[in-house]
């Protein structure tokens, strides 16, 4: 879904997105306050989708959301680290499918995002520029680093400013030295600590 339907311009995270707030009513924790805590793009572009359903959807759109911390994302389109990310993935199957599905995604990648970008963009949106312009206005934390070769720091440092320009509370940490979503494996006391620290900003905001 991640690496070809998104790619594609097939909304088909939006389902994920539905039955992950529907849990929150299966929990009975819907009057609650709501923290997202955002891994990736992986992550962001189903974040994208949740904050479509929290402003549209009769039933999810009295949920009290009190914040979200992104960590190592969101990026803007970059076809190395997304390749680096799929490679990840398939690091355990068999050498050839995993060639195959490499270059599969880099031509659906290059296809849909150079050469029919102009014809895309007037069915989809990339999830990055959705969310530089969404209207939630809870604070934000972003966790990353100049070290992550997945998602390139200044597109997050770009995300920051964009969300500061629309007057949205934001804090932002770079971890310098640590890898894509390696932060609480390398820095565990401290990303605790900011993560900690913020959600009782938020509550109590």
């Amino acid at each position: 879904m991640i690496f070809f339907s998104e790619s594609l311009g097939i909304p088909s995270l939006r389902v994920l997105a539905q039955k992950l707030l529907e849990l929150l009513f299966d929990y009975e924790v819907e009057k609650e306050p709501l923290l997202f805590h955002v891994f990736s793009n992986a992550g962001a572009m189903l974040y994208r989708y949740v904050l479509e359903l929290l402003q549209t959807h009769q039933r999810f759109c009295h949920l009290h959301v009190v914040g979200t911390i992104f960590d190592s994302g969101p990026g803007d389109s970059n076809l190395v680290g997304a390749l680096r990310a799929l490679a990840a993935i398939l690091e355990h199957r068999p050498a050839v499918l995993r060639l195959l599905l490499l270059v599969a995604f880099a031509l659906v990648a290059v296809l849909f995002h150079v050469l029919l970008a102009p014809l895309t963009a007037l069915f989809h949106t990339h999830f990055y520029n959705r969310l530089l312009d969404a209207a939630s206005c809870w604070p934000e934390l972003y966790l990353y680093s100049r070290a992550d070769e997945v998602v390139l720091a200044r597109d997050v440092e770009r995300m920051v400013e964009a969300r500061l320009a629309r007057r949205v509370l934001v804090r932002s940490v770079d971890f310098v030295s640590s890898a894509h979503v390696s932060h609480l494996r390398d820095y565990p006391t401290y990303y605790t600590s900011l993560c900690i620290n913020f959600m009782h900003s938020c509550v109590h905001c």
